[in-house]
């Protein structure tokens, strides 16, 4: 499985666990098998305008032929209103950039708490361009940046001047109109920082007010489009609905996102913990021949295998779409005939969708269980809405200083067998460097024989731990913690970490990352995939990820009016 493999559940009328067993190991190269779910940000926070019915509208689209101009839509929340402010510039072939040392995008953009007034407008077309020398006004949320996938942008734009609708066959390669290149917000560029919000906040959970934004970029891009192709006909036609919603908005991700799951430990933890308590439950369902639950599954998978039948993209490290397909057949088949008799392999079972996914794990490829079970969330929508929305966990670390270091040995022990396990002391142990780049502010990994300068930024929990272990050997049992970092300070961070975790079974990736044989896509794409809810996603260098965020989203229209169908994995449009 994902976490751990699967051990088999209990069959028959013994009570299944709340968890499912063997799921405390945290290893990469499973972990980067999770696929998007209901409790992946960008589908939850979807599901949540949905519920609430959000209404986003334009108040202002001041845009010439030439790409030039601002935009400002109004976002009313059940409790508060935001805007999105926007300054299009032409698009340049040499200039533009997605790196975040860029000063050229096709769009840069806001998210602010408020009606947006001529003074917020200004001030963020004055500060915006200057970057890392700007200042966010104080109700600012997000700084944003994106540019048009220019081959894609300029087919639609032509198509619709010309009164027809764009090929789907060429929509379908790529997805998206616009893809983010920047997002920014908690503190950066004096923008208010996310803990402040609180939770009774429309956007104080996680990764919200970034989620909205990105929606915004989405939207954005396909009114952009019908705009200039407007100003360039008097034929032009609006995108049909189906394919509006078919766009996402495309997204890159790099090595950023591993600091991102060492600095949240917590947030990782209740996130997994929150999505395998939830699959636990669903494959606890106690269902029969014609149950709807069968019935809504069934619906679910056949939605996944066309999705994935047809997706173009080209994975180079990950699992083929088709594969995928071809694994989900296999779970489709099995559905039939539990829906239809009531039986597996002409068996009845307690817990059929347990022993279903321990068979289907057996045979189908990681990406394919993941996908499985990410559809098994769906049977009990509110409960798992219920456990997204109570994922929050606070950054800080605090010392418990009255514990003695020989309880501290037993947390080591016990919790970080494997770190404690770990050959430091191989040549290959350190023989990469997490820093930033001095020109481009950007987090890299590189060889420590070519930047042996270079600050490491990387957590080193492996070489951490035994160092750690090393010192407390050396003391007394009944010595304090509290006398003990007196002693020893370097050891403060990591003592607070890990008397703060301890217990929780998700925290900490077991690897070290700064060793040869890690592999940084793994993480990104847990993040990506996972926590995000990102779909097609590519390997690029083995190092970032590419891929689009709300993959057939329901548009603004369709928010306002309460959109209730199944809207992730989208069908290819029909022309």
């Amino acid at each position: 499985m994902t976490i751990a493999p699967h051990d088999p559940l209990p069959i028959g009328d013994q009570p299944l666990p709340s968890l499912r067993p063997g799921t405390q190991v945290m290893r990469p190269e499973r972990l980067a098998a999770i696929q998007p779910s209901r409790l992946s940000g960008s589908r939850a926070f979807m599901n949540k305008m949905l519920r609430e019915r959000w209404d986003i509208s334009i108040e202002r689209f001041d845009i010439d032929a030439n790409s030039e101009g601002t935009v400002v839509y109004s976002i009313k929340a059940p409790t508060m209103e935001f805007s999105f402010i926007g300054f299009s510039r032409p698009p340049s072939r040499t200039a533009r950039t997605g790196r975040i040392i860029g000063r050229a995008w096709d769009m840069m953009g806001t998210l602010i708490e408020g009606a947006a007034t001529e003074v917020d407008v200004e001030s963020a077309r004055e500060e915006l361009p200057k970057l890392y020398n700007g200042r966010a006004m104080p109700n600012t949320l997000i700084w944003c940046r994106s540019n048009r996938s220019m081959r894609v942008f300029d087919q639609t734009l032509d198509a619709l001047a010309e009164g027809r609708q764009p090929s789907v066959e060429d929509l379908s390669k790529v997805c998206y109109l616009m893809r983010n290149t920047g997002l920014d917000g908690n503190g950066t560029f004096g923008t208010r920082s996310f803990p402040s919000l609180g939770r009774e906040h429309p956007l104080g959970g996680v990764l919200q007010a970034q989620l909205l934004t990105a929606y915004m970029m989405r939207e954005y891009s396909c009114d952009l489009v019908e705009h200039l192709a407007r100003l360039k006909s008097d034929k032009a036609v609006s995108l049909d609905p189906a394919i509006r919603r078919y766009l996402g908005v495309g997204n890159g991700s790099a090595l950023g996102l591993i600091f991102f799951i060492h600095r949240h430990p917590r947030l990782i933890d209740k996130w997994i913990g929150a999505r395998e308590a939830i699959i636990a439950k669903a494959c606890g369902l106690q269902v029969e021949a014609g149950d709807a639950h069968i019935r809504h599954l069934q619906e679910l998978v056949r939605t996944a295998i066309t999705f994935r039948k047809q997706d173009r993209m080209l994975y180079e490290a990950f699992t083929s779409s088709d594969e995928v397909a071809a694994d989900l057949e296999q779970a489709a088949s099995a559905l039939s005939e539990l829906h239809d008799k009531g039986t597996l392999d002409g068996q009845k079972h307690t817990y059929p969708l347990d022993v279903l996914m321990k068979r289907f794990e057996q045979a189908a490829k990681p990406e394919s269980v993941e996908t499985l079970l990410s559809l098994l969330i769906e049977l009990l929508p509110e409960e798992a809405d219920e456990m997204f929305a109570g994922i929050d966990a606070p950054d800080e670390f605090t010392v418990s200083p009255a514990e003695t270091i020989e309880s501290l040995a037993a947390i080591l022990h016990e919790e970080y067998d494997w770190a404690l396990a770990a050959d430091m002391a191989s040549p290959d142990a350190y023989k990469y460097v997490w820093y930033k780049s001095e020109t481009a502010e950007e987090p890299r990994r590189g060889a420590r024989e070519e930047v042996p300068e270079a600050l490491d930024l990387g957590l080193d929990i492996c070489g951490g731990v035994q160092a750690l272990m090393a010192d407390i050997t050396a003391e007394a049992p009944a010595m304090t913690v509290a006398r003990f970092l007196l002693k020893h300070p370097q050891h403060r961070y990591l003592v607070a970490r890990i008397q703060c975790l301890r217990g929780r079974a998700y925290h900490t990736p077991r690897a070290n990352i700064n060793a040869e044989t890690f592999i940084p896509i793994d993480l990104v794409r847990l993040m990506n995939c996972g926590i995000h809810g990102i779909d097609k996603t590519r390997d690029f260098l083995n190092r970032n990820l590419r891929g689009v965020l709300y993959h057939g989203a329901p548009t603004r229209d369709d928010i306002r009016s309460g959109y209730s169908g199944t809207w992730f994995y989208p069908a290819e449009p029909v022309q």
